[in-house]
């Protein structure tokens, strides 16, 4: 969705109301940073490794 799409539907009380209020919070800590930055690059966590043979199968 576009800024001016969100400008849309919200309206631009709406969205001043939002910015304000961003506005208002602290700055996050250099952990945090480090913390959502390991999420942001990896959201699924880690992939499992595939088995290197499937399992044989009971008769």
């Amino acid at each position: 969705m576009t800024r001016e799409e969100r400008l849309a539907i919200l309206g631009p009380v709406t969205v001043a109301a939002i910015h304000a209020r961003v506005a208002e919070a602290p700055e996050p800590s250099d952990d945090v940073v480090d913390a959502l930055r390991r999420i942001m690059t990896n959201p699924g966590g880690q992939i499992p490794a595939a088995p290197s043979a499937p399992a044989p199968r009971a008769a």
